[in-house]
């Protein structure tokens, strides 16, 4: 997924010094953000309040969306250094084509993990024979210094662990929950689940004390924590837990998005995650002059421009706004 943003906002982040080591319930708005011909997306994470939940420092929530009639998802080839993008889907498809030369079309359950590490580029689309709804979330990680510079990779996982019980069925996406462990690599302690919960379900997940956590909630309405969430909104929930309270009326499904919190402080502008100004000043030079990134084959269309640098050098800033 590509940040489409002409403007991108330029930010340093991470450091564990604004990381909340109690218990919090802060409920973070989306904002609406165009992807592409005919996707808007609700952009949560960096949002005014918060800017990362462990290593996930970017969360869009899309759908569900009629594209029936649409040609739905179009992401141009663009670039990606020093991040894991991971892509969700609940309903739709969306076809991946990397300069790596992978092809694969994700489906509803299914785990795309890409690893930038140094450099590599990717297009996102809507198959031409398409299912009528798209709905899904594309969700970033930031990568430690010790990985950022590996070579680039792709992982499609088609099966995923699972954790049941008390009205609650979780599938584990990334990292580690309840005694499951998934599939995709990763190179700080996190964890990302896709829950769904039946009607009527009041239960308790076990967390981690020593990662800070995030709700999304996909469909429905499910109360955690004793709070109400309707989709589109993003809900912290700081550190210090040891389980977490889920209830829902109705059926619901919501994503748990949590980890460590990340030590180093990071620069994030558009696709790019570095550690300097001049880091990301020679990435977008790169992409717009040098194959540092590779050529995406395939896809009907030309690449994505890079966004022009803003004027002033970045400036330090901590996790929380």
């Amino acid at each position: 997924m590509s940040n489409l943003d002409l403007r991108p906002t330029a930010t340093v982040c991470g450091g564990r010094a604004e990381v909340t080591a109690e218990p919090v319930r802060d409920l973070l708005p989306g904002r609406n953000v165009p992807l592409g011909e005919s996707t808007v997306v609700r952009r949560l994470l960096p949002s005014l309040g918060r800017r990362m939940v462990g290593a996930w420092c970017f969360v869009d929530h899309y759908g569900p969306d009629d594209i029936a009639e649409e040609p739905g998802m179009q992401v141009p080839p663009h670039p990606h250094m020093g991040l894991q993008t991971v892509s969700w889907l609940h309903q739709g498809e969306v076809l991946h084509r990397d300069s790596l030369g992978s092809l694969q079309t994700l489906r509803p359950g299914e785990l795309g993990v890409m690893t930038s590490g140094r450099a590599i580029s990717h297009s996102e689309e809507s198959p031409g024979e398409h299912a009528p709804f798209l709905h899904g979330a594309q969700l970033w990680v930031a990568l430690p210094d010790s990985a950022r510079h590996t070579a680039p990779s792709w992982e499609h996982h088609s099966a995923l662990p699972q954790v049941s019980g008390g009205g609650l069925e979780a599938t584990l996406i990334l990292g580690e929950l309840d005694g499951a462990v998934s599939p995709g690599t990763t190179f700080t302690p996190l964890v990302g689940a896709d829950i769904t919960l039946t009607a009527g379900t009041d239960t308790r997940l076990p967390v981690q004390p020593d990662f800070e956590y995030a709700a999304l909630t996909m469909s429905g309405e499910s109360v955690v924590d004793g709070v109400p969430l309707s989709p589109g909104s993003l809900f912290y929930l700081g550190c210090g837990r040891r389980e977490l309270p889920l209830r829902a009326d109705v059926d619901s499904t919501l994503m748990l998005l949590g980890g460590e919190p990340f030590e180093e402080r990071i620069v994030m502008w558009w696709n790019f995650i570095g550690r300097s100004h001049d880091e990301i000043t020679q990435a977008r030079w790169d992409w717009m002059n040098t194959d540092r990134f590779g050529e995406v084959q395939g896809y009907p269309g030309d690449r994505l421009p890079a966004p022009e640098l803003p004027n002033t050098p970045l400036k330090p800033r901590g996790r929380a706004r």
